[in-house]
């Protein structure tokens, strides 16, 4: 399945749980929905999944940690704050290098219009 095609199924997933729930919860409610959703898609599902840091070619013990890796292909992070600010794009980018993948979606719950909520963000990997 490619990034797209995954994508595709996190949107309706998406969709799925704020039709359901509706803004103003705490990130941690819909995290575990939003779960259950792609799991119900029959995606393979990966939750505060630890990635380690790799800085010159050595390894940190300090570790971020990913909201939600689809098919550990795409990334999620969740977000039910008032407005995404610049720091919550630059977060999954980095995110997305530091792990290598090539597909970050971020949402944001708290949002009359879940449709303006979802960001799709791409890394450009070297090859």
């Amino acid at each position: 399945m490619t990034e797209n095609e995954i994508s595709y199924k996190v949107r309706k997933a998406i969709f799925n749980v704020y039709n359901g729930l509706g803004p103003g919860l705490l990130e941690s409610v819909y995290h575990k929905i939003l779960i259950y959703e792609l799991e119900d898609l029959g995606l393979d599902v990966k939750s505060e999944v630890s990635m380690p840091i790799i800085y010159n070619q050595v390894t940190f013990d300090c570790e971020f940690r990913i909201d939600i890796l689809v098919e550990n292909k795409v990334i999620v992070e969740i977000k039910s704050v008032k407005e995404l600010e610049n720091v919550h794009f630059k977060q999954l980018s980095t995110y997305l290098k530091l792990s290598d993948k090539r597909l970050g979606i971020l949402v944001n719950f708290n949002s009359d219009n879940i449709i303006d909520s979802i960001k799709r963000i791409a890394n450009k990997i070297e090859n």
